[in-house]
C-alpha cells in the first residue's frame, strides 16, 4: 500500500463516459421491508433460514446475513476486506491493517463469505427477486483500515484511491457470485458509510488519539463513491448508500447517482428531513430505518408514524409512501437469536400499513 501523493483522483460526475452502463429498474412494490443489518447468533444457516422465512416472499428484500459474533473477519470491515482485490489485509492488535501479503485474517474473512454464500444459495433457491448485499462503503472502510505505518488509510490519497479501485472490483465480483448462485436474484448493493460526515469535515481521530485527520476534499469523496456506485450498476445491480442520521450529506447521495439512500430517520432534525424530500423528489427510494434493536419491538402505528408524519410535513404525495422501504434503525446483532423472528415479523407488519396509508 503506498504512502505516496500520486495525481489527484479525476470526477466521473463530469465525464459522460462515465455514465454506468447498466440501469437496474424498481424492484421494490408497496409495503416492502427490508433488515440488511448485522445479526445476532454464529450459525450462517439458522441465520439465512430466518431471513427467508419471514422476508423470503414479495414484496419483501432478503439479504446475505452478516454474524459479527463469530469473531474477527465477520465483522464489517472483515467483510469488506475480504472483498478487496491486491489489497491484502491482516488484523492487528490495533484493528485492519493493510499488509504486504495476505494473512490468515483476512482468509478467515473469505472462508466466512464463501461459507454465507454457500448457505444462501440453498436457501435462496427458486428466488426471484431483490436481494440485498451489504458491503462497508470505500470511505468508511479507508477511515477503519490502517496503513503500514499505522495510520489510518483516510490520511493518504494513494491508499485512498487504491481502496477505492480495489472495492469497485471486488464489489462486482460479489455481485457476479450471488448471480451464479441465486440465478433469479435482482442484486440490491447497500454501501455502508457511517464514517462519511467525519471524513468530509475532518473529525476522523488519529490513530493516536490526540489529533484529526485533515477532511478530505468533497470532489475527491463524491469521485470515490460514484465510482463504486458506477461499479455497483455496471455490474447490474441496485447501488443504496446507507448514512449515519447525524448530519447525512444526503445532497452527495443525489450527486453519485444512487439509487437509494438508507438512514434512521427517527434521528432526522428538520433540516435533514427537508434534503431527504430533495432526494426523493429527486428520484431517490428512502430505506427507512425505523425498527430499534429491542426484543420488544414499538407497536405498528408507531413505525409507521415516524416516516408518514415528517413526510407530511416536508410536503411529500402520500402516495409515494408506497415506495419506501422499511428496515431497521440499527444493527439487529445485540437481539437474543430467538427475538429475531418476532422483530423482523413486527417489521412486515409495519409495512403492509404504510402501503396502506400510501393510498390516504
Amino acid at each position: 500500500m503506498p504512502d505516496a501523493d500520486p495525481a489527484p483522483v479525476a470526477d466521473p460526475a463530469a465525464d459522460p463516459a462515465a455514465e454506468p452502463a447498466v440501469e437496474p429498474a424498481p424492484q421494490h412494490g408497496p409495503g416492502a421491508v427490508s433488515a440488511p443489518a448485522a445479526l445476532p447468533g454464529t450459525d450462517p444457516r439458522e441465520a439465512v433460514r430466518t431471513v427467508f422465512g419471514e422476508l423470503g416472499e414479495p414484496p419483501h428484500v432478503p439479504h446475505l446475513p452478516q454474524l459479527p459474533a463469530r469473531g474477527p473477519g465477520a465483522d464489517p470491515v472483515g467483510r469488506a476486506a475480504a472483498l478487496l482485490v491486491d489489497l491484502p489485509v491482516d488484523l492487528q492488535p490495533s484493528g485492519w491493517r493493510f499488509t504486504d501479503a495476505p494473512g490468515r485474517d483476512q482468509e478467515r474473512a473469505r472462508s466466512y463469505l464463501r461459507a454465507d454464500l454457500d448457505e444462501l444459495a440453498e436457501a435462496a433457491e427458486g428466488w426471484r427477486g431483490p436481494l440485498v448485499l451489504a458491503v462497508l462503503g470505500p470511505w468508511s472502510l479507508a477511515a477503519a483500515v490502517e496503513l503500514h505505518r499505522g495510520e489510518r488509510s483516510a490520511s493518504d490519497h494513494g491508499a485512498r484511491r487504491d481502496v477505492v479501485a480495489s472495492l469497485a472490483e471486488g464489489i462486482a465480483a460479489h455481485v457476479a457470485d450471488l448471480r451464479r448462485l441465486v440465478p433469479g436474484a435482482r442484486p440490491v448493493v447497500q454501501l455502508q458509510e457511517p464514517s462519511l460526515p467525519a471524513v468530509l469535515a475532518g473529525r476522523l481521530p488519529t490513530q493516536s488519539g490526540y489529533g484529526s485527520l485533515r477532511a478530505v476534499d468533497r470532489a475527491e469523496v463524491r469521485a470515490g463513491l460514484r465510482a463504486v456506485v458506477d461499479a455497483v450498476r455496471a455490474a447490474g445491480a441496485e447501488p443504496v448508500v446507507r448514512l449515519a442520521p447525524d448530519e447525512p450529506p444526503l445532497a452527495l447521495v443525489r450527486e453519485v447517482g444512487a439509487a437509494g439512500v438508507a438512514l434512521d430517520v427517527a434521528r432526522l432534525g428538520a433540516h435533514g428531513w427537508e434534503s431527504l424530500a430533495a432526494s426523493v423528489e429527486d428520484g431517490v427510494r428512502l430505506w427507512a430505518g425505523v425498527l430499534p434493536a429491542v426484543a420488544a419491538p414499538p407497536a405498528v402505528a408507531a413505525l409507521v408514524d415516524a416516516v408518514r408524519g415528517p413526510w407530511r410535513r416536508v410536503g411529500l404525495p402520500a402516495a409515494d409512501l408506497a415506495g419506501v422501504v422499511l428496515t431497521g434503525a440499527e444493527g439487529l446483532q445485540d437481539l437474543p437469536p430467538d427475538a429475531l423472528r418476532g422483530v423482523l415479523r413486527r417489521l412486515r407488519e409495519a409495512g403492509a400499513a404504510l402501503a396502506e396509508a400510501s393510498g390516504d
